[in-house]
C-alpha cells in the first residue's frame, strides 16, 4: 500500500473513525450488491442481521475476559497482554459493526464519553438506574 493510501493514525478517535468508514463503505456496497457475504466478513455480519451482530459481541466479550483473566493469571506475561489485546480488537471491531448496523458511528459515543466527563460514574450509573425506572416497559421480540 502506498503512503497515500495509508490513513494517519494520530490518535485513537482517527483510528475509530476510518474503521467506522470502512465498515459503512462495506455495508453499502453489500446492500448495492458490490460484495457479497462470501468475500466479505463485514458483508456476512451484516447480511445475518442483528442477533448475529449482537451475539458475536457477546462471543467476543466473553473472550476479552478470558484473555483478561489469562493475562492476569500470567503476571501481565507480554504474550498473554497481546492475545488480550487482539481479542479487544476483535470487541472493538464488532462493536463498530454493531454501531454501522443501528446508523451510529464511534463519534456518537465518543460525544456520550465526553458528556460523562467530570461526572461520578456512581452519579452516573444512579441517573441511567432512575431514567430505567420511569421508562415504559417495552416488550422484547425475545420474550415469550
Amino acid at each position: 500500500m502506498s503512503n497515500l493510501n495509508k490513513p494517519n493514525f494520530e490518535n485513537a478517535d482517527s483510528v475509530l473513525a476510518h474503521l467506522a468508514n470502512v465498515i459503512e463503505q462495506r455495508k453499502i456496497d453489500f446492500a448495492a450488491g458490490k460484495i457479497d457475504a462470501n468475500t466479505s466478513y463485514i458483508a456476512q455480519l451484516f447480511s445475518k442481521g442483528d442477533d448475529a451482530i449482537l451475539k458475536k459481541i457477546g462471543e467476543e466479550a466473553t473472550e476479552t475476559v478470558m484473555a483478561a483473566k489469562d493475562s492476569r493469571q500470567s503476571n501481565l506475561n507480554p504474550k498473554q497482554q497481546a492475545l488480550l489485546v487482539g481479542e479487544m480488537a476483535d470487541l472493538w471491531i464488532h462493536c463498530l459493526v454493531a454501531l454501522s448496523q443501528f446508523n451510529l458511528r464511534p463519534e456518537d459515543v465518543m460525544a456520550e464519553l465526553k458528556r460523562r466527563e467530570g461526572i461520578s460514574g456512581l452519579d452516573e450509573k444512579a441517573a441511567r438506574k432512575a431514567q430505567t425506572r420511569d421508562k415504559p416497559k417495552i416488550k422484547s421480540s425475545h420474550q415469550p
